[in-house]
């Protein structure tokens, strides 16, 4: 019996934020992608026997109709996800269409608000204003959504401490249960990494990053959102599951052109063009783009690292594979203060949290 998760790449958008390096389009051929879906389940449903829960990510999935998501949805009606996400943007919500969410099945609405400072969102070029976002929010868990997340991005260009802790502080005041926090990374293949040299000018310092973080933990502490993840916070029983399955290792199937899936111990990646994957499917063919399986003990120092990035840390019990190397270097990171070190146990200090890319760099 394999248990694992869903992950269903919507590629639409009304328009192509700056800082975003995935795959999407213009709302078009969606009858087209449905039918892939539909078929690309067909393909791989053997590979799960329980799904434990499905995000809908993209893109923007919002952008589909009610019909539409319960065409993609009702695939998995033998099964009962604890756990069922959208993502969605602000523009998108309304209470007619969140109650229809709820009638659909999905319980967590996942909200791009990005920024809570209309200058910055305006950097950034997004389309909704912090105001709509408020909205969108409070709509959102008046059509009875309890299970809120919403994403924030600080090290933006011009962006500066007082914007961002603006931001912070309205942010959880608002109903949400959740909130994932990201620093700007100039990904290839998003209009910023080309424009990586002249932005980076504009963007804060190493110091003022490091002081909007610490303010932003501190603050969503202080308001009952606890840290379980380097870069998410939650109210208590609030965890996302699909997340933690990422971070646990918990295999997944990615459906959608682009999407990625992790299974049998292999990685692979979808086509990134909506034709040529739905070419792929009717003609009875695999959509991969490419395939990898990491051989040891390259597979357990990337679980092993990856299983850090959550606060409770990783036991030594769990790992009995686990290379020489590796297991000196968690010992070394622990001796250098990044680490909290008890009995067979591993986590995550408090220094360790500020410079997690250093510990993934000495662990891989």
């Amino acid at each position: 019996m394999t248990t694992g998760s869903i992950y269903i790449h919507v590629p639409f958008c009304t328009k192509k934020c700056p800082y975003c390096h995935f795959f999407v389009q213009p709302l078009k051929e969606t009858d087209l992608y449905i039918e892939g879906i539909k078929k690309e389940w067909d393909f791989r449903k053997d590979c799960l026997t329980d799904i434990v829960s499905i995000y809908l990510g993209g893109g923007t999935p919002s952008l589909l109709s009610l019909s539409e998501l319960e065409k993609i949805l009702d695939l998995f009606k033998e099964f009962s996800p604890k756990e069922i996400t959208i993502e969605a943007n602000p523009d998108d919500v309304t209470l007619e269409k969140m109650i229809g969410y709820r009638n659909l099945g999905i319980n967590r609405l996942s909200i791009g608000v990005q920024s809570l400072d209309d200058t910055n969102l305006k950097m950034i070029e997004r389309l909704h204003s912090a105001k709509r976002a408020k909205e969108a929010i409070e709509t959102a868990h008046l059509a009875g959504f309890t299970n809120i997340t919403i994403d924030l991005m600080y090290d933006l260009p011009n962006q500066t401490f007082s914007s961002w802790k603006k931001t912070v502080d309205e942010a959880v005041s608002l109903p949400i249960s959740h909130l994932s926090i990201y620093n700007l990374i100039f990904e290839e293949g998003s209009v910023y990494y080309k424009k990586k040299k002249e932005l980076s000018s504009f963007t804060p310092s190493e110091e003022i990053s490091l002081k909007m973080l610490t303010y932003a933990v501190q603050k969503t502490e202080e308001y009952g959102l606890e840290r379980y993840e380097i870069s998410a916070f939650c109210k208590k029983g609030c965890e996302s599951i699909h997340n933690t399955g990422y971070w646990e290792g918990r295999p997944f199937i990615g459906l959608g052109p682009s999407a990625f899936s992790y299974y049998g111990k292999k990685r692979f990646k979808n086509v990134s063009h909506l034709k040529k994957w739905h070419s792929f499917l009717i003609n009875h063919q695999d959509p991969k783009d490419f395939e990898e399986e990491l051989a040891y003990p390259e597979n357990v120092k990337e679980l092993l690292t990856i299983r850090l990035r959550l606060l409770k840390g990783i036991h030594l019990n769990d790992f009995p594979n686990l290379p020489d190397e590796s297991l000196t270097s968690l010992e070394n990171l622990a001796a250098d203060g990044f680490l909290e070190k008890t009995s067979n146990h591993f986590k995550l200090s408090e220094k360790g949290k500020l410079f997690y890319d250093f510990v993934a760099s000495e662990l891989v």
